[in-house]
């Protein structure tokens, strides 16, 4: 891989053909040890990549900087998102994984550039999971967007988050309905976090497609 990220890559088992893919994106503060167990129930059939974030930010790492929550500094976002989507087709190549079962999971400022490759990247991400995020407005107003017309996302958000304000997810799962997105929205009674409901959410969202969890 000629990106500059830093990653950690896991292979599945050997099988015949062309493979899945999840591509995990941590939060604000953390890395790319972060997300690992959300997914540990496939790693069996799927390649997953966690990117670190390649800002500082104690105790760990950031994509993205920001004026004040909800409002990325646009040249670092841009350009963030930029080298994820390079990032991913890059992997698709190397690995010849299954272009028909590409995922992106996020959260935090993961589910925000989930939300925003969801849209730059259309069809070619088969499912992606937004974890307590948003879109933000300059994306929603002014990014170029692929249909999506092959994908389906997943949205979740605590109903007491007051890191992300519940409307802000609200927003984003009205904002791809109306987009003709295939949308599933969830609430938890919970904060800005990740539940056990959460992750059995996930689970099952991926597990759509025929990927088996580990029984």
């Amino acid at each position: 891989m000629q990106s500059p990220y830093t990653f950690v890559h896991t292979a599945p088992l050997p099988s015949n053909g062309k493979q899945p893919a999840i591509f995990l994106l941590h939060g604000l503060g953390s890395n790319e040890q972060d997300l690992l167990q959300l997914v540990e129930d496939f790693k069996s059939q799927c390649h997953i990549f966690s990117l670190q974030g390649p800002i500082a930010h104690s105790p760990g790492y950031a994509f993205y900087t920001f004026e004040e929550e909800g409002r990325p500094t646009r040249e670092v976002f841009d350009k963030v998102i930029q080298y994820t989507q390079a990032f991913i087709f890059e992997a698709i190549q190397e690995y010849d994984l299954d272009m028909e079962k590409i995922y992106i999971v996020g959260f935090n400022q993961g589910a925000v550039l989930a939300q925003t490759l969801a849209l730059v990247m259309g069809s070619a991400i088969r499912g992606t999971a937004a974890l307590s995020g948003y879109i933000p407005e300059f994306v929603a107003v002014e990014y170029n967007k692929l249909p999506m017309d092959k994908s389906k996302i997943l949205i979740s958000h605590g109903e007491y988050d007051y890191v992300y304000p519940l409307q802000w997810g609200k927003g984003s799962a009205a904002f791809f309905t109306d987009y003709g997105a295939e949308v599933t929205f969830k609430t938890f009674e919970d904060g800005h976090g990740v539940t056990p409901e959460v992750k059995q959410a996930l689970i099952a969202f991926i597990a759509e497609d025929g990927i088996s969890e580990i029984n």
